[in-house]
């Protein structure tokens, strides 16, 4: 009987082990599932076993943060035109600044004159002077009448204004008609004509010296036609040539060469000159500055003698 009692407590203790090991091994299992569940639920568990205290009633956000400016677009030109204020001008140009495709003068206009134009009144002031037989810087000759003038220096430019037919008014209504044969020279003022004594006469006493006139270009009416004359000292290997009598100033000079036409240059004592005699004795074309051409053939090299054509100018 005791052999049996003893025999009882061992198994039992054998029993009680397996059951420890067994409780051990399923405790080290669930450990392991724990371990390797989501880390969301590992998370809410460690959550769950923080203090009250130290968790927030609500999900924190994050600082606000202020975007970048972004460019700002180039603005984009508008198809409507804008509306112009006071303050704003227009966007378009001005009729007078806008260009023109194929631009041609109306009738009446100077595309080749200089700072005389047609169908302007000058201001200025009147002066004289001893014209004698009214020869002058232009190198006309003696007129045929002394209703002549001196033109400024600035106004002459380079003898452009020599043969210019010039209406003169004064202020007390008088008018006179001159021809321009002459320079005056500095200090005469943009403006200003010395008229002939004669022609001085016309608008106020001689004794009264200086008055305020307006003047215009003109294209008178005539009967002459225009001459040529070839300088003194003119040959097949230089010459100047000088036209004479046109009713409207003269712009261009040129002759004929075996591949067009050469523009001779003009000089402050008005002659066209052919430094090496190109055109010399040849066909002849001359320009207004209206842009009229005439051509003249024929004219054969004789210094200083005057030889009339058969053409003239048109009116303007």
């Amino acid at each position: 009987m005791a052999s049996h009692s003893r025999r009882r407590p061992l198994r039992e203790r054998r029993t009680a082990l397996v059951f420890a090991v067994a409780v051990a091994a399923v405790g080290v299992l669930l450990s392991l599932m724990v371990a390797l569940r989501p880390d969301s639920e590992p998370n809410a568990v460690r959550a769950a076993a923080e203090p009250a205290a130290t968790r927030p009633s609500a999900p924190r956000t994050p600082p606000e943060r202020k975007p970048a400016p972004k460019p700002k677009p180039k603005p984009k030109p508008s198809k409507a035109s804008p509306t112009p204020t006071a303050a704003t001008p227009s966007a378009r140009p001005s009729p007078t600044n806008a260009p023109r495709s194929s631009p041609r003068p109306a009738s009446g206009t100077a595309p080749l004159a200089g700072r005389i134009q047609p169908h302007v009144t000058y201001k200025g002031v009147a002066t004289h002077y001893d014209a004698a037989d009214g020869d002058g810087a232009c190198l006309y000759g003696p007129s045929p009448d002394l209703m002549v003038a001196a033109m400024n220096h600035t106004d002459y430019e380079t003898s452009k204004a020599c043969g210019a037919y010039i209406l003169v008014r004064a202020a007390n209504g008088a008018s006179v008609t001159v021809r321009v044969t002459n320079e005056c020279p500095l200090p005469c003022a943009p403006g200003q004509l010395d008229l002939s004594r004669e022609a001085f006469a016309k608008l106020a006493g001689l004794s009264t010296g200086r008055i305020p006139i307006t003047w215009s270009l003109l294209s008178p009416s005539t009967s002459d036609t225009v001459s040529i004359r070839y300088k003194s000292g003119s040959s097949r290997h230089w010459c100047g040539i000088q036209a004479l009598g046109h009713r409207n100033p003269l712009a261009r000079l040129e002759v004929r060469t075996g591949s067009g036409w050469s523009r001779l240059t003009r000089t402050e004592y008005n002659y066209f000159l052919s430094p090496d005699g190109t055109g010399c004795g040849g066909t002849l074309r001359l320009t207004d500055i209206y842009g009229e051409q005439l051509t003249v053939d024929g004219v054969a090299i004789r210094p200083d003698a005057v030889q009339p054509t058969r053409v003239q100018f048109a009116r303007h």
